[in-house]
C-alpha cells in the first residue's frame, strides 16, 4: 500500500474494533449447542460462557483469586463415568430454542449509558440476541464435590463463584472430568430472581446484572441464546461444486463474532466444546481434537458433538456443514499410512499417557544451536492442559489420523491426488517441527469463493491493549483492498530467507524445532520469534543483527528491503533462471514483437522449446508480461504447448494477464473461467479488465461478476463494484 493512500484511510471505517474487555472478565469456555437450518440460512441455539475475572479486575477476594485446588473425593485418578448421560444429577432446563429466540431480555428496562454497573462486554456482530440468563450451577450436585463442608454451606451466590473457579481450575489430569461438568452445567436453568440486561451496537454485546457494580460480582456462568443472519460475515452459506447447499466459517477480518458472541483479542484463550444439530443428510465438521460419531436426534436429525481441551483464540473455531462425502485411500498402503499408530480416534478411546523419560541425545546438533536434553525434553511453560509434547507416544506419532472430504464431483481427484500426499506433509511436519499438537486432521474441499484472512497483531508489543479494559483494535482490518494485498506475505517469506541466510538452512529449521517446542500452546508477538533468533545465534550480533534493525529493514519500512536487491542480482544468473531467459528469447523472436528498444526477426516456425518446471513457467510468463505485444499465433503455439488453461491458478493468472494485455479474443473463455472458478486470485484481474479501453474486456468483466458476487463476501464484493464502477 502506497503512501497516499495509507494517509486516505479513514480509520473510523478501515480499524476493526476489538470491544471485549478482557482485562475485567475473561472467558475460560464456551459451550455451544447449536442447530443448523440449510433452507433458512440460519444458525440457531444457544452459548454458554464461563467466566472468569480478569487482571484488571480489582477488589478480588484471597478466596477467589488463590482457591486451593482440590480433586473430587471419588476420582482417585480414575475418568470413567463422567462421560455417561446416567451421570447427571442437575435438574435439567427445560425451555427450548424456540420459546427463548422469540423473547426480549430487556422488556420494560431501557438500557442506562450512564449506568455505573458493571458491563461484560462481547465481540458480536450481526446476531439476533433474544435472552441472556445466568445459570444457576448450584444445583449440579457433581460440581459441589469439588468443596469441602464449610464451603458448602455459605450462601449460594459466593457458592456459585468458588464452584467455577474451582472448575476451571481443575487440572489436566482430570480434563474430561471437567468437560463433563461444563456440560452438566451448561443444562441447567437460569437463576429465576433477576433478568440479565443486554444491548447490542454495531460491534459489541454488552450485558449487565442490575446492582453489580463489580466484576468479581458478576455472574460467573451466563448463557445466551441469538441467531445468526444469513448475511453474517462469518459464515458463508452457499452451494458446493455439485451445486448443494452448504455452510462454512470463513477466515475474515471480522472472524467469529457474527457466528457467536465471543472474545476476539488473541489473549483471549479459552477451550470450548460444541453439539451442533443438522438434518441428517448433512454431514457436520468442527475443530475439534475427537472424531465425532452423529447420535440420532428428533426425527430426521442427527446431533454432533466436538470438543477442544487447548486454550486458543476463538477465531479458531471453525464449522463446515455440507453433503460432503470422505475420500477412501485407493490401496492396502495408503490404508496402512492413515492408520498408522492410531491415538486418540474418539471421545472414548482416548487414553493419555504420562510423560516418558527424555530421550539421551539430540540428533543433529549444529555448532550453532546445542540442544541439550534439559531444552529438548524441558517443562512445558504454558498453561496447564493436556498437552501432547508432554506424552511420549504422541511425540513419537510420525502421522496423525487424518480425513478428506470433498464434494462428490472431486472425490476421484481428493482421492487421486490430495489423499495420497497427506501422509507425506504430516511425516514432513513431524521431522522438521517435532510433535503434532494435536490428533487428528480433518480437510475440506471448499467451494471457489473469494476469502479473506484473519485477525492479524495490530502492532508489535501493544497488540490487544490500548485500554484500561483490554479493548482494542485492528488497523485496516476493515479496508476492503487489504485482503487482495500480499505484500506482507511476501515480506514475510523473504525476511524467513533472510534470517536462514544467516546461519544455514539446516540450523535454521532446528532453531523453528526448538522455537515450537519452547513456545507451543502459548500466544506469541514477532519479536519474541526474532527475539529468541537472536538469543539463540548469539553471533548474528557482531554482524550488527540487532532486533532494532529487523524491525526498521523488514517490519517497519514499506517497500523493498536493501538485502533482498542484492540476492535479487545473484538470483538472475542461476541456472533455472537462466533456462527462462533463454526460452523468452525463443518466443519474443517468434513472435517477432518490439520490445526494451530492440528489433527483432522472425524466426521459423519449428522451434525446440525446453520443459520447465511450474515455478519456471511462472517466470516465463511474467518475463512475456514485459513485452510490448505478443502475435496471435504466439499466444496460440504458447497455450498449446504448454497446455496453459491446465496449469495450476498461479500459471493460469498469468496467462489470462497476457491475454487481457494482448486482446487475445480467442481466449477470452479462459479468463472467463479463471475469474468465475478461480475467485481467491481472479478478483486481481477485474481491475485489468475494467481499465482496458476494449469495450469486450469491460462486458466480460461485469458478466463474470455478475454470475459470481453472490457467492462472495461482502468485502470482496465491495472491491470489485469499486473497481467496475
Amino acid at each position: 500500500m502506497d503512501a497516499k493512500r495509507h494517509a486516505d484511510l479513514d480509520h473510523n471505517k478501515d480499524d476493526l474494533p476489538l470491544r471485549a474487555n478482557t482485562n475485567h472478565m475473561l472467558v475460560r469456555h464456551y459451550v455451544l449447542d447449536l442447530t443448523v437450518d440449510i433452507q433458512k440460512k440460519v444458525i440457531g441455539g444457544n452459548i454458554v460462557l464461563f467466566l472468569e475475572p480478569g487482571k484488571g479486575a480489582d477488589g478480588l477476594s484471597v478466596s477467589l483469586a488463590n482457591p486451593e485446588v482440590r480433586n473430587p473425593p471419588d476420582s482417585d485418578g480414575e475418568e470413567a463415568g463422567f462421560f455417561t448421560s446416567d451421570t447427571y444429577t442437575a435438574v435439567p432446563c427445560v425451555e427450548s430454542q424456540e420459546t427463548n429466540l422469540g423473547q426480549i431480555g430487556e422488556v420494560g428496562q431501557p438500557w442506562d449509558e450512564e449506568s455505573k454497573d458493571f458491563t461484560l462486554i462481547l465481540d458480536c456482530s450481526d446476531l439476533l440476541v433474544s435472552k441472556v440468563e445466568e445459570v444457576d450451577v448450584s444445583t449440579v450436585q457433581k460440581l459441589k464435590d469439588l468443596l469441602d463442608g464449610a464451603e458448602a454451606d455459605v450462601d449460594s451466590q459466593y457458592t456459585s463463584f468458588v464452584l467455577i473457579q474451582r472448575l476451571n481450575a481443575v487440572p489436566s489430569d482430570r480434563w474430561r472430568q471437567q468437560q463433563e461438568l461444563y456440560l452438566q452445567c451448561s443444562k441447567v436453568c437460569s437463576v429465576q430472581t433477576q433478568i440479565l440486561l443486554f444491548h447490542m451496537d454495531q460491534w459489541s454485546l454488552q450485558v449487565r446484572k442490575k446492582g453489580v457494580r463489580s466484576p468479581r460480582d458478576f455472574p460467573r456462568v451466563i448463557r445466551i441464546w441469538y441467531e445468526t443472519k444469513p448475511t453474517g460475515g462469518s459464515v458463508r452459506w452457499t452451494k458446493d461444486q455439485d451445486g448443494r447447499c452448504c455452510v462454512y466459517t470463513m477466515g475474515s477480518p471480522i472472524n467469529n463474532r457474527s457466528l457467536f458472541p465471543c472474545q476476539e483479542p488473541p489473549v483471549a484463550m479459552s477451550t470450548w466444546q460444541a453439539s451442533v444439530k443438522a438434518q441428517c443428510e448433512y454431514m457436520v465438521l468442527l475443530s475439534g481434537e475427537n472424531q465425532a460419531n452423529p447420535l440420532p436426534q428428533e426425527t430426521g436429525f442427527l446431533q454432533w458433538n466436538y470438543y477442544v481441551t487447548m486454550p486458543m483464540p476463538a477465531s479458531t473455531f471453525t464449522i463446515a456443514v455440507g453433503k460432503w462425502q470422505e475420500a477412501i485411500p485407493r490401496s492396502q498402503h495408503e490404508v496402512e499410512g492413515k492408520n498408522a499408530e492410531p491415538f486418540e480416534l474418539g471421545c472414548s478411546d482416548v487414553t493419555y499417557i504420562e510423560s516418558q523419560p527424555a530421550d539421551q541425545s539430540c540428533e543433529n546438533q549444529g555448532p550453532h544451536l546445542k540442544l541439550k536434553e534439559e531444552n529438548e525434553q524441558s517443562s512445558c511453560i504454558h498453561e496447564d492442559y493436556p498437552c501432547r509434547f508432554r506424552q511420549g507416544a504422541s511425540r513419537a506419532q510420525v502421522t496423525i489420523p487424518y480425513r478428506v472430504f470433498s464434494p462428490f464431483c472431486h472425490l476421484q481427484r481428493v482421492e487421486n491426488n490430495i489423499l495420497p500426499l497427506l501422509p507425506h506433509c504430516l511425516a514432513a511436519a513431524h521431522s522438521i517441527l517435532g510433535t503434532h499438537p494435536f490428533s487428528r486432521l480433518d480437510v475440506l474441499i471448499v467451494p471457489p469463493g473469494f476469502t479473506s484472512l484473519g485477525m492479524a497483531r495490530p502492532n508489535k508489543d501493544s497488540t490487544g491493549e490500548v485500554s484500561e479494559s483490554g479493548a482494542s483494535i485492528v488497523k485496516h482490518a476493515l479496508n476492503p483492498g487489504k485482503p487482495f494485498m500480499q505484500v506482507h506475505y511476501l515480506k514475510g517469506y523473504f525476511l524467513l530467507k533472510f534470517l536462514a541466510s544467516k546461519v544455514g538452512e539446516e540450523e535454521f529449521l532446528r532453531f523453528f524445532r526448538l522455537f515450537v517446542k519452547r513456545f507451543h500452546g502459548q500466544l506469541i508477538l514477532s519479536q519474541d520469534f526474532l527475539q529468541m533468533f537472536l538469543d539463540t545465534f548469539p553471533a548474528l550480533s557482531s554482524q550488527g543483527l540487532t532486533l532494532k534493525v529487523l524491525y526498521l529493514d523488514w517490519l517497519d519500512t514499506p517497500g523493498i528491503p536493501k538485502w533482498l536487491e542484492e540476492i535479487s542480482s545473484t538470483w538472475s544468473h542461476t541456472l533455472p533462471v537462466k533456462e527462462v531467459k533463454e526460452e523468452v528469447v525463443k518466443w519474443t523472436l517468434m513472435s517477432g514483437s518490439v520490445g526494451k528498444g530492440t528489433k527483432r526477426k522472425r524466426v521459423g516456425p519449428k522451434v525446440n522449446f525446453k520443459e520447465l518446471s511450474p515455478d519456471q513457467l511462472v517466470l516465463m510468463l511474467e518475463f512475456l508480461l514485459e513485452e510490448v505485444k505478443l502475435s496471435v499465433s504466439c499466444l496460440r503455439l504458447l497455450q498449446a504447448t504448454y497446455s496453459l488453461r491446465n496449469q495450476d491458478a498461479e500459471v493460469k493468472h498469468r496467462w489470462c494477464e497476457l491475454v487481457v494485455k494482448n486482446k487475445y479474443k480467442a481466449a477470452y473463455r479462459d479468463v472467463e473461467h479463471f475469474l468465475i472458478h478461480d475467485q481467491a486470485m481472479g478478483v486481481y484481474l477485474y481491475g485489468e479488465l475494467m481499465l482496458q479501453e476494449d469495450w469486450r474486456q469491460q462486458a466480460l468483466a461485469r458478466r463474470c461478476f455478475s454470475a459470481i458476487k453472490e457467492d462472495m463476501d461482502q468485502s470482496a464484493r465491495s472491491v470489485v463494484e469499486e473497481m467496475i464502477l
